[in-house]
C-alpha cells in the first residue's frame, strides 16, 4: 500500500452532511457546494462520480483548445452501465464521448489538430478521476 501523504497541498476533501433522509450536501473547504440524493431530480451519487470523470476531462481538453479557439460546442457524455453481481453493485463499460465543434479558420484547424491527442492524454495522463477508476484506488471506511 503506498505511504499516505501529508503533504496539505495534495489532500482533496469533502464533507457530506445529511439534509434529509436521502438528500445530502457535498461541500468542500472553498465554500462550493452540490446536493445529492436518489430517486430525485437531483444528482445521484453514480452521476456525481459520471460528472466528474466528465469534469475532469473537460478541464483538461477546454484548457489547451480554447487557447486556439473558442468552441461552438462542447459537451461530454459519460456512460456506464450500472450492474449487480457477485463483486456487488458497480459500474462497467464507462465510455466517454466528446462532442467538440470549432470554427472555420486557422485557429479552429489547430484545435481540432490537437484534440485528439489531448483526449488521449486525459485519458491516460491527466484526468485524476477517470485514472482513479482505471487503477482503483483503495476506499477505506472509519468510524469516528
Amino acid at each position: 500500500m503506498p505511504e499516505q501523504t501529508t503533504d496539505p497541498k495534495n489532500l482533496r476533501r469533502v464533507t457530506l452532511t445529511r439534509d434529509r433522509v436521502g438528500r445530502y450536501t457535498v461541500r468542500n473547504d472553498r465554500g462550493g457546494s452540490i446536493t445529492t440524493s436518489s430517486g430525485t431530480e437531483e444528482l445521484s451519487p453514480v452521476e456525481l462520480l459520471l460528472a466528474g470523470i466528465a469534469a475532469c476531462t473537460a478541464v483538461d481538453v477546454d484548457t489547451v483548445t480554447s487557447r486556439r479557439a473558442e468552441p461552438e460546442q462542447f459537451e461530454i457524455e459519460v456512460t456506464a452501465d450500472k450492474v449487480k453481481d457477485e463483486q456487488g453493485n458497480h459500474l462497467e463499460d464507462i465510455e466517454v464521448t466528446f462532442r467538440v465543434r470549432f470554427p472555420e479558420g486557422e485557429g479552429g484547424d489547430a484545435a481540432r489538430a490537437i484534440l485528439p491527442t489531448l483526449v488521449r492524454r486525459s485519458h491516460e495522463e491527466f484526468c485524476t478521476v477517470s485514472r482513479t477508476v482505471m487503477l482503483g484506488a483503495e476506499v477505506t471506511p472509519r468510524i469516528e
